[in-house]
């Protein structure tokens, strides 16, 4: 599979294609005309945004100039690989973070020696960015239901609450 190093990108994102209760959401960096798209789950975009906040919350507020404004996917978002895991560090000497993606099947024993890996250089006015962006996505989605608080589709739901006696 590929793998991508980017030290620094001219932009990097969230995004989503597709409706409410059936989206598909993407991580995209883009530097110069190189666009790579990867899906992973709203509950790694979810965990991304709310360690990157924890994150930007100890370190000195990025230059209003430095924060992207154009933060929009470039599509069509071409997805390169699924992401299984994701690690992500803050390099204090060059003010940088460093977002480390490993595709499903990336281990630590060989197996998934063939596994897409994308390193991806953001500085703090990306990330800042980026956390209300990717916030907004994740509000965006369906409601939840009041009763077990899982999605509620536009025409209810069978909901665990009522004993499948009922849609809500």
């Amino acid at each position: 599979m590929a793998t991508f190093e980017f030290d620094s990108v001219d932009r990097f994102t969230a995004g989503t294609v597709g409706e409410p209760g059936a989206r598909v959401f993407y991580l995209q960096a883009v530097v110069g005309t190189e666009v790579a798209s990867f899906r992973l789950e709203k509950q790694q975009v979810q965990a991304l945004v709310d360690y990157l906040a924890g994150l930007l919350a100890d370190l000195p507020q990025a230059p209003e100039d430095e924060v992207p404004t154009e933060i929009d996917l470039v599509e069509p978002a071409i997805e390169e690989w699924v992401v299984g895991s994701i690690g992500i560090a803050y390099d204090e000497d060059n003010q940088r973070f460093a977002l480390l993606l490993e595709e499903v099947g990336a281990d630590d024993e060989g197996f998934g020696e063939e596994a897409g890996r994308a390193r991806i250089g953001l500085s703090i006015g990306q990330a800042t960015a980026l956390v209300p962006h990717a916030a907004s996505l994740l509000d965006a989605g369906r409601p939840p239901c009041p009763l077990c608080n899982r999605p509620l589709n536009p025409d209810g739901h069978r909901c665990a609450r009522l004993n499948g006696h009922g849609v809500h």
